[in-house]
């Protein structure tokens, strides 16, 4: 056993507790579900019974009450940076987590929750950021304790750490994809409140001892989730490490010791049925029946639980073992079925009035002890024929036990009946996939049918549960297209779940042409047949929305041309006139815009490009692209957009008052929107097929009935059919709508998409790139794996061809004549060739790094190169930032004012987290120069890919 002692270290306790939140429901739609003031109580307990401890000594423990996310990235990086020994991070508040549940969010005072954004939890930090950080300090050893909802889920993050998680131990409040209770107000969190009280007790306490009596503790005392399952701490760290937390003895006002009134004993427990659980390290599969629930909509106290036995703890459950942590399985639908077990899109944790567990000793946990030995000793035997069983048959076995978790639903709360006298069983959950255009529509429609009568018992319960959620249309058709394997059984190189999101029960593309794009020449090797309905259900134009001060004035003149023509009109009466589209990659609206944009193929790619190029990346969607003219009055008046007919009823309501109206013209050549319902079946997902097809089939007919195409006529669409396509709300257009534009196209061609959207990758090609690889002496935490600078470079390769130029620059050394040493010569390259070269040359150099002198000399010889001809050119700059106080006043007004007059883009990627917060280098800088800002928040792979893509010819 490895026990680190860190008594007469130089330690470090940073406790951050969010109990106050600026955006908050029901008053912010956006904000977090609520304060938290049991986190207050948490702070105070837990800084008394660390200073008592004997390990941090005076001035090492900072306590932070609900900072603002960039106060938590300064006091992390703080921390960071000052341990030698023991670093100890606690932070108790709201957790989130994305559709994928790959990652979890902390939410601090200024966090909102943005549905259908691209930055889902803005004023979070990903644990992903957190680790980095804490990963990169000189401590030796590094404890992280979370108490808060999903908390297991930083688990997975943990596990991804593959090279740099040696030295890190986490302690996670609960098993992963859980909610479960802050407390009333009046004292500590239920978690926090066993630690400190556990913290205090006499003697020495280590991490494993104190995981140990802590999972007990919790068991004894009959702690649940709200989904009424049983509340497992949970541990992730390398096998045989341990550390020491406290060696100080008990002093009469120590948590351990304290009165009545400073810990009020408190009531039973909910009741909930036992159940079997195998994990490892925050990743549980669970099987469980909630008995007499509350809804979290309406808390309150729960019945006795006189009969409650203890949990038993699962085999290996949150231990570091033998083989080290695990993530959660996950297996084919048919075993792990949608709905089964991942949370929701955008979902935040509710934190309801809880019920303090029975005082220890007493009631059935002291009853029970010698049984629930006996229980522990039977999951032992199940958790041993679980790891027995094949990969396949285990991930089956997984999927049962995680149904309960379908019960998370829209809006993660389990029903109770109108009278409060039934338990409601938890409804079956369907996810929808979406375009992002389409997805606030769908969105509403879904919330409108949940308490619908067609989707209500006669006892007033929920039949289904909906999930909704939107991504990019080209990630989307191409995932149904060849990547439904990897779906089911997610691969490095292949994720879809990641890229995408959860495998869905229904499809609703914005065009009917995206189902044979996907049926095309499909590899035999497909597990999800598509069954779409005949044709689509609603219809809308995409138009060329105008500023009303440059629009055509005669009705002619708005109908039946071409969009060529319509925008050399516009520049005629307007020289200055701009034409913007959001991202083809993203939105069906955007792909189906180009297809007029490039004249049905007659027109050159990059010329037409040139007519729209934005500064900077494209907008994602059509809404967030309408979102943003009104901030620059000036532009906004002077700029066109592609955008559906229907977002100019419903898509305007931010700056309604300041944004430049705008009228509707209707190109010929433009194809509509076409969405349609598409029901996609998973092979092998049989175990509730009739009970699903029930779902799908009633949220059909619901959605494509009068009941459904009411919110979609309000919202500003048309009639799938019928001449001209009548708007389906005949009062109230729509801002510059027409009534009647016929004709109006129809839907496009699957294989004019296809080839219009391989033109726009290619339009811009070939490319030049050079790379700045930071290869200081802090870069050696953040070197290795696909997750370090190397492996974020090679990733990205794959949008360049053997067309493209580009070249690799190691930064490092603040003195000479050159600030970086030439790692790949600026020429064509074989991708092969290029990661071999990488592979074997880059490495960590024991120098600093100079970012204001690389830049520099980056910017000049990308401009160099480009003098003669036209060829899009980007610098992409991967760092940690460890450096960036050499970007700072007059070195950082340097770079800002070259980057402004050569017009290359930078994209700067940061491996650290908060690097691209509003007025930090990064961040200016890739304003300044056109490019884009990659922090640890993002996915830096994937944007950093497509960042490269939209420069290169493109191989991948």
């Amino acid at each position: 056993m490895n026990r680190f002692d860190p008594r007469g270290r130089v330690n470090r306790a940073l406790l951050v507790g969010v109990s106050d939140y600026d955006h908050t429901k029901p008053a912010e739609p956006d904000g977090v579900p609520g304060d938290l003031p049991a986190v207050r109580h948490n702070l105070t307990l837990l800084e008394d019974v660390l200073r008592r401890g004997g390990v941090f000594g005076r001035g090492e423990i900072t306590v932070r009450r609900s900072p603002s996310l960039d106060e938590f990235s300064e006091e992390l990086r703080t921390a960071a940076r000052l341990t030698e020994g023991l670093l100890l991070c606690y932070f108790a508040g709201h957790g989130a987590v994305p559709s994928a549940g790959n990652e979890l969010f902390l939410q601090m005072r200024n966090a909102r929750v943005v549905a259908g954004g691209r930055a889902v939890f803005p004023g979070a930090d990903a644990f992903t950021a957190v680790l980095t950080e804490l990963a990169g300090s000189r401590a030796e050893r590094v404890v992280v304790i979370l108490d808060c909802c999903y908390a297991g889920n930083a688990a997975k993050v943990w596990h991804d750490f593959a090279d740099r998680r040696q030295k890190i131990l986490l302690l996670m409040s609960v098993q992963a994809n859980r909610l479960i209770d802050s407390g009333d107000g009046t004292r500590a969190t239920p978690f926090t409140d066993a630690l400190v009280r556990l913290l205090g007790a006499d003697g020495e306490s280590s991490l494993l001892e104190l995981f140990d009596r802590l999972r007990d503790r919790m068991s004894l005392a009959g702690r649940t989730t709200t989904l009424g399952d049983a509340w497992e701490p949970q541990l992730a760290g390398e096998p045989g490490t341990d550390v020491l937390l406290t060696a100080a003895p008990r002093s009469p006002s120590s948590p351990s010791s304290a009165s009545p009134s400073s810990f009020p004993s408190s009531r039973p427990p909910v009741s909930s049925a036992a159940s079997v659980t195998a994990t490892a390290s925050g990743a549980a599969a669970s099987a469980s029946s909630p008995s007499s629930t509350q809804s979290s909509e309406q808390p309150g106290p729960g019945p006795e639980a006189s009969e409650q036995p203890p949990r038993a703890e699962p085999p290996g459950a949150g231990r570091p073992g033998a083989q080290g942590p695990r993530s959660e399985p996950r297996g084919r639908p048919g075993s792990a079925p949608p709905g089964s077990g991942r949370p929701d899109a955008e979902q935040t944790e509710r934190s309801e009035p809880s019920e303090p567990g029975r005082p220890e000793g007493s009631g059935a946990g002291g009853r029970l002890a010698a049984p629930l030995r006996a229980v522990r000793g039977r999951v032992r035997a199940a958790g041993r024929w679980f790891r027995g069983l094949r990969p396949r048959v285990r991930a089956a076995v997984s999927a049962l036990a995680v149904l309960a978790l379908g019960a998370l639903g829209v809006g993660c709360y389990v029903l109770v009946d109108p009278g409060g006298d039934r338990p409601c069983a938890p409804p079956l959950e369907l996810r929808v996939l979406t375009d992002p255009d389409l997805e606030p529509t769908v969105r509403a429609a879904a919330d409108a049918y949940l308490t619908s009568d067609a989707n209500t018992t006669g006892h007033g319960c929920r039949r289904t549960g909906i999930t909704v959620y939107g991504a990019g249309a080209a990630a989307a058709v191409n995932a149904l297209h060849q990547q439904t394997d990897p779906w089911q059984a997610p691969r490095e190189d292949a994720d879809p779940q990641r890229d995408v999101g959860p495998q869905p029960d229904v499809w609703i593309p914005a065009s009917v042409a995206d189902v044979p794009r996907v049926n095309t020449d499909r590899p035999n090797r497909s597990f999800a047949p598509l069954e779409p309905e005949a044709g689509p259900f609603v219809y809308s134009p995409v138009v060329l929305a105008v500023p009303q001060n440059t629009a055509a004035d005669a009705l002619a003149d708005r109908v039946g041309r071409p969009l060529s023509q319509m925008v050399d009109a516009l520049r005629k009466q307007d020289a200055n006139a701009e034409v913007r589209r959001p991202d083809p990659e993203f939105t069906d609206s955007a792909l189906l815009a180009t297809v007029g944009l490039y004249g049905g193929g007659g027109a050159d790619p990059r010329t037409a490009e040139g007519r729209i190029r934005p500064t900077g990346p494209p907008a994602p969607t059509s809404a967030e692209l309408l979102c943003a003219l009104p901030a620059d009055h000036t532009a906004d008046g002077r700029t066109a957009v592609l955008v559906p007919e229907f977002l100019l009823k419903s898509g305007v309501g931010c700056a309604r008052t300041t944004r430049v109206r705008r009228i509707a013209e209707y190109p010929s050549d433009v194809p509509g929107l076409t969405p349609t319902f598409v029901r996609v079946r998973w092979e092998g997902a049989d175990r509730d097929a009739q009970a699903r097809d029930d779902a799908v089939r009633r949220f059909h007919d619901w959605l494509t009935g009068e009941p459904g195409r009411a919110t979609f006529e309000k919202a500003g669409f048309r009639q799938a059919s019928g001449p001209g396509h009548a708007l389906l709300d005949q009062d109230d257009p729509g801002e510059g709508v027409l009534r009647d534009p016929s004709p109006l196209p129809g839907p496009a061609e699957p294989g004019v998409m296809d080839a219009v959207l391989e033109r726009y990758r290619s339009a811009n090609g070939p490319g030049r790139v050079l790379y700045l690889l930071d290869s200081s002496g802090s870069m050696n935490a953040q070197w290795r794996g696909p997750s370090g600078g190397p492996g974020l470079l090679k990733q990205s390769l794959g949008g360049l061809g053997a067309q493209d130029e580009y070249g690799v620059w190691s930064v490092y050394g603040t003195s000479g004549a050159r600030p970086y040493g030439t790692l790949l010569p600026f020429t064509h390259h074989r991708r092969t060739d290029a990661e071999r070269v990488v592979d074997d040359g880059a490495r960590v150099r024991d120098a600093e790094a100079d970012p204001h002198a690389a830049l520099l000399a980056a910017l000049d010889e990308m401009r160099r190169r480009g003098t003669d001809d036209a060829r899009p050119q980007l610098i992409v700059y991967i760092t940690d930032d460890e450096d960036d106080n050499r970007l700072t006043g007059g070195n950082l007004d340097d770079v800002l004012s070259r980057a402004r007059r050569f017009k290359v883009p930078v994209d700067m990627v940061s491996l650290a987290g908060g690097s691209c917060d509003e007025g930090r280098p990064d961040a200016l800088i890739a304003e300044a120069s056109g490019g884009r800002c990659l922090d640890a928040g993002d996915d830096l792979g994937t944007g950093l890919h497509d960042e490269v893509a939209r420069v290169g010819t493109g191989e991948d």
